[in-house]
């Protein structure tokens, strides 16, 4: 295990900097996400730890020692791959004792570490097949087994989950989760997908155009974003986001928006007057007796839960917001409900930083 610093690294090709002076440190035995939309940096961030990419500016570290300089194969960190990168023509067995072999390591034991990492991916049974022979979950154990028998400081994930459908992505969220717990191996996730940031991390790194917009444990991120990309990033549905007016009077707080006071708890920072954006969760919202009205659109049952997408406000001050609820609900599309929250639950960012108030 190991711990993992970035000191103002920055990118560039060419002319064109994806990288700007990127800052903060990954703890022992931390399960890292960076977490982004495409083209935000994260994969770039990663193959240079990884040694795959040159260092434009920063130094990196792993456990106190620049390894800016270090080839890949000296770094001691293993790296599994979105596309697998399974030889075709060797075994399983073959495929994870690989890199050991290039090492010229002792048989035997590499024998143990192939047995070893095989029981806890449960691929005994599969030690002598090959890649053209295993679905497309058993090729991704292959791949974080050959990672596993290296021992290293460090784990590398690079959308590892990208090419398996919903059901099996869900299943393999879980089984690299519980390998990190078993293991206690420092690991850094790339992932676009800020489902599995959230279900999988300790923290999460998120990225957007070459910056870090925010770090945090998952449910910190959720609960308090910093600002409103994270807010609309983060949460799936995504957070419901509209532009209006702070109002202080009397004491209470509310924000004028979509022609309706919408209310606010809690909130200390802003000025009466101030133009702001107010945000507030698909689940926060609930539908009520009285309230601000809305018109259904359209009714998404899942079982579970129900979506609703509704239209809000009149004439050209109206937009479209989602809503969640347990159970299901008697609205049709075209029917006038009325929604109501707890003004503790909402979000307000400033008009024009976008930062949180």
């Amino acid at each position: 295990m190991a711990t993992v610093s970035f000191r103002k690294i920055e990118k560039a090709y060419g002319s064109v900097k994806v990288l700007h002076g990127i800052s903060f440190d990954i703890t022992d035995g931390e399960f890292v996400v960076l977490v982004g939309p495409s083209g935000c940096g994260k994969s770039t961030l990663l193959r240079m730890l990884a040694g795959l990419e040159d260092i434009t500016g920063g130094q990196i570290l792993i456990d106190d020692k620049v390894v800016n300089d270090l080839e890949s194969k000296d770094r001691d960190i293993a790296m599994v791959f979105q596309s697998y990168a399974l030889y075709p023509h060797m075994t399983v067995r073959d495929n994870m004792a690989f890199s050991l072999k290039l090492r010229q390591a002792d048989a035997r034991m590499t024998a143990e570490r192939v047995a070893h990492a095989a029981r806890i991916l449960n691929l005994d049974t599969l030690l002598d097949r090959f890649p053209k022979e295993l679905s497309g979950g058993q090729r991704q154990r292959v791949a974080m087994g050959r990672a596993i028998v290296r021992d290293p400081k460090v784990f590398l994930f690079d959308e590892p989950l990208s090419n398996l459908d919903a059901k099996l992505r869900v299943a393999m969220r879980a089984e690299i989760k519980a390998l990190h717990q078993r293991l206690k191996t420092t690991t850094v996730y790339v992932t676009h997908d800020q489902i599995e940031a959230m279900t999988m991390a300790d923290r999460i790194v998120v990225m957007h155009d070459g910056i870090i917009e925010q770090i945090g444990t998952p449910l910190d991120l959720y609960d308090r974003p910093g600002n409103l990309f994270v807010a609309q990033f983060i949460g799936s549905p995504a957070m419901n986001v509209f532009e209006g007016v702070l109002q202080r009077e009397g004491g209470a707080t509310a924000v004028a928006g979509l022609g309706a006071l919408w209310p606010v708890a809690g909130l200390s920072a802003g000025a009466h007057g101030q133009a702001v954006h107010y945000g507030i969760r698909p689940s926060d919202l609930r539908l009520a007796e009285t309230g601000i009205p809305a018109q259904v659109v359209v009714i998404e049952p899942t079982g579970a839960e129900t979506e609703l997408l509704l239209q809000v406000g009149a004439g050209s001050n109206t937009q479209q917001l989602t809503l969640v609820m347990h159970g299901r609900t008697q609205a049709q599309p075209g029917d006038t409900v009325h929604l109501a929250m707890d003004g503790a639950k909402a979000h307000v960012f400033d008009g024009s930083s976008s930062q949180r108030l």
